[in-house]
């Protein structure tokens, strides 16, 4: 895996007049009609605003989560059309794959400003980057990884945020599965672990003096 020039995470940003740290929650291959809802139901709750990299060949079907998504106050942006692998596409193939995700997330929700993508499985080529800077999009990497696809367990998914967090990261969570890897009988609970580690991560780090923040005030 390659980073090239993406961003990792945020320096030296404080929330506005407080003098707290920020952290930026993101979530990547939704949106899941299950999971999303209930993540966002979590991030209702104590007011935190997070980013949803989202995979286009959903949103057909799942409009209303994106504009929920965006009435909440949460940022959309591309996870492409259908989750390959960048590394592996010719580059007429890169391109579609991101200019018919930024036409899907318009469909969904014509308000929406798309201005982030982040490259499936964090797989990042010059030609990758090259066709989002002529998309007009920044490339979003993460810094902080707890490997919530895995099903580790939700006291795993909290240690492993807990522990690399610091000013300014890029927390990477998971709301959804690409279809091509989705196994047959998980649907409900697929986030299971995910959703309940949430719950227990924002006031984890509130209490330690965090602000969640949106990378559409940054980027």
């Amino acid at each position: 895996m390659t980073h090239l020039d993406c961003s990792c995470e945020v320096h030296g940003k404080r929330d506005d007049g407080t003098g707290r740290h920020s952290v930026y929650l993101t979530f990547d291959d939704g949106p899941h009609p299950f999971c999303t809802p209930e993540i966002l139901d979590i991030l209702a709750e104590h007011r935190v605003p997070a980013t949803f990299f989202v995979i286009g060949e959903f949103l057909a079907h799942q409009s209303k989560l994106i504009q929920r998504m965006i009435a909440e106050g949460h940022e959309v942006a591309n996870h492409t059309m259908t989750h390959p692998d960048l590394s592996d596409c010719e580059p007429d193939e890169v391109q579609r794959q991101i200019l018919e995700t930024n036409r899907a997330i318009k469909m969904a929700a014509p308000q929406a400003v798309v201005r982030h993508i982040r490259a499936p499985y964090g797989i990042w080529t010059e030609e990758v980057l090259k066709a989002s800077a002529n998309a007009e999009l920044t490339a979003v990497h993460w810094s902080v990884d707890p490997r919530d696809w895995s099903l580790p367990g939700a006291d795993a998914i909290v240690n492993a945020v807990l522990q690399s967090v610091r000013p300014g990261s890029i927390v990477l969570l998971h709301d959804g599965c690409p279809s091509s890897e989705m196994q047959q009988g998980t649907d409900r609970s697929l986030r299971h672990q995910t959703i309940m580690a949430l719950s227990r991560i924002i006031p984890a780090l509130h209490d330690r003096g965090f602000v969640f923040r949106s990378l559409t005030r940054e980027f």
